[in-house]
């Protein structure tokens, strides 16, 4: 059995979907309604005759026109990748099936493209953060990107891009710490560049070139701060040799030289 489109009328809220009537005897009766694109995708005009089976095509058909919009909606902010977008549907409650066929549709046309959304998004990263080659990578594959293109992704990061950044973040790091070793500061500093991604290659190469800005002076001010903490730790609850090991002990676990410290104790406790 089979019913005429009696009207078709623009919907108030959103011009982009149109109500669809159907003849029932002299009355016109909301059927459904679709979006522009099923319209004219099935060339529905008044006239026309539908059957059930065509009723429920262009409602499945809707549907999915329906979560093609969300999907294209979600992708207009920023580029994503499949499982991004996968893990949208999904939390918008789209049926695994049309999932699919959305997925399959804007992957066809070069809405996403995971090899694309990689190359662009190391970019970013080298030009706006201080991450790593390693994090980056990371963070790729934790968005669904395979290793395969991830890896290929990551060359773009290469050794001098790395060194560069690597450089300019210790330096920057070296002239705010002024109060630790520059023992410490060095093996402080490579711990951070390796939890920031760096390779073990820069991050070896990075701090022995930091050898080169050690200050003597600085080093010794330092000494001078952090002995002066030990002795006020200490003072009260050791004398004598007992006093100057322990103040001694501080000063080598916070990576200053025995020919400095000794120098300091001597200065600074008196028998």
């Amino acid at each position: 059995m089979t019913k005429k489109i009696s009207r078709i009328t623009t919907q108030k809220k959103s011009k982009s979907r149109y109500n669809i009537y159907l003849a029932d005897g002299d009355q016109d009766v909301y059927a459904f309604s679709v979006d522009e694109a099923v319209l004219i995708e099935y060339g529905l005009r008044k006239g026309l005759e539908l059957d059930q089976s065509m009723i429920e095509t262009l409602e499945k058909k809707d549907t999915i026109q329906k979560a093609y919009s969300l999907a294209i909606n979600f992708l207009s902010y920023r580029m994503r990748t499949k499982k991004e977008l996968h893990d949208y549907l999904v939390k918008k409650e789209v049926e695994p099936e049309h999932s699919s066929i959305i997925l399959e549709k804007l992957t066809d046309e070069g809405y996403v493209n995971d090899k694309e959304f990689a190359t662009a998004f190391v970019q970013t990263r080298i030009n706006t953060s201080t991450k790593g080659p390693l994090l980056v990578k990371k963070e790729l594959i934790e968005k669904g990107v395979t290793q395969l293109i991830a890896t290929e992704a990551i060359t773009q990061y290469t050794y001098g891009i790395q060194y560069e950044k690597a450089e300019k973040w210790v330096d920057k790091k070296l002239r705010s710490s002024k109060k630790d070793s520059f023992r410490k500061q060095v093996q402080q500093l490579q711990s951070n560049l390796i939890q920031k991604g760096f390779t073990q290659d820069v991050v070896q190469d990075v701090t022995q070139s930091m050898q080169e800005e050690k200050n003597d002076d600085e080093e010794w001010d330092a000494l001078v701060y952090q002995g002066e903490k030990l002795i006020r730790k200490f003072e009260k609850k050791h004398s004598g040799f007992a006093f100057r090991n322990k103040v001694k002990e501080g000063l080598f676990r916070k990576g200053f030289s025995m020919e400095n410290i000794n120098k300091f104790v001597e200065e600074k406790i008196v028998e």
